[in-house]
């Protein structure tokens, strides 16, 4: 079992972990190894609550299919075990980042001092600059 939160957990059989060639050098065994992971999580037909299916296929996330299918490829360590747990974690951090909150945005308005204030440094600041003009010899 994946555990996403202490409410929600994950079976192993929904998710379809492949051993494919990872890209990139890799000497002499780059051919021999399948040292890459390729993860394969369908949302649809997951035993995760609706509330939790809703949030992920919501997601605007180049890992999601148009299927919604998530499809992430682990391929950052040598080992073909530290490449599974990584995928694993993966998609756990995005299952859980599907479920935050954003906090909504309050508009706010500029206090009336600091307004009397900003007015008050243009002017200051288009005086100085109207002393800079030519001097007239009279």
């Amino acid at each position: 079992m994946l555990i996403i939160t202490s409410h929600v957990s994950i079976p192993y059989d929904e998710i379809d972990l492949t051993a494919i060639r990872a890209q990139g050098a890799g000497g002499q065994n780059v051919n021999k190894l399948s040292s890459a992971i390729h993860l394969r999580f369908d949302i649809k037909a997951s035993s995760l609550s609706d509330y939790y299916k809703e949030r992920l296929l919501a997601l605007r996330d180049r890992r999601l299919n148009k299927e919604g299918i998530i499809v992430i490829k682990a391929q950052q360590f040598r080992t073909q075990e530290k490449n599974r747990e990584d995928a694993l974690k993966r998609l756990g951090q995005l299952i859980r980042s599907a479920t935050v909150q954003q906090k909504t945005r309050r508009p706010t308005k500029p206090s009336k001092g600091s307004q009397s204030r900003r007015m008050d440094k243009k002017t200051r600041h288009g005086k100085n600059k109207a002393l800079r003009g030519r001097v007239n010899d009279e």
